[in-house]
């Protein structure tokens, strides 16, 4: 058997002299989920198996675009009003004095 290259874009299944060799793993999904994986395998006639690597692929290739963000709003406050260095400034700007 010949050794799958690591960047083989078809890492599962490998066909050498007419052979197919499949990676086989162990997934722990939620009941829930593996419900309705099963009707949707059964709806669309195909393996479950199937339905899991269609999806994984779709999500390994699936590179979300990069977004062009909007700069953040700038304001001028006019300054500040107080001197937070100053104790006692800033006391009597919060009491009001």
């Amino acid at each position: 058997m010949l050794p799958i290259p690591m960047n083989d874009p078809d890492l599962t299944t490998r066909h050498t002299n007419g052979m197919v060799f499949h990676m086989k793993t162990t997934l722990n999904i939620d009941d829930g989920v593996m419900v309705r994986l099963r009707r949707e395998a059964a709806r669309s006639g195909r393996t479950m198996s199937e339905l899991v690597e269609t999806a994984l692929r779709g999500l390994l290739q699936a590179k979300p675009a990069a977004v062009e963000l909007r700069p953040l709003p700038s304001f001028n406050s006019g300054g500040a009003l107080v001197d937070i260095a100053d104790r006692e400034a800033l006391y009597r700007a919060m009491e009001g004095r």
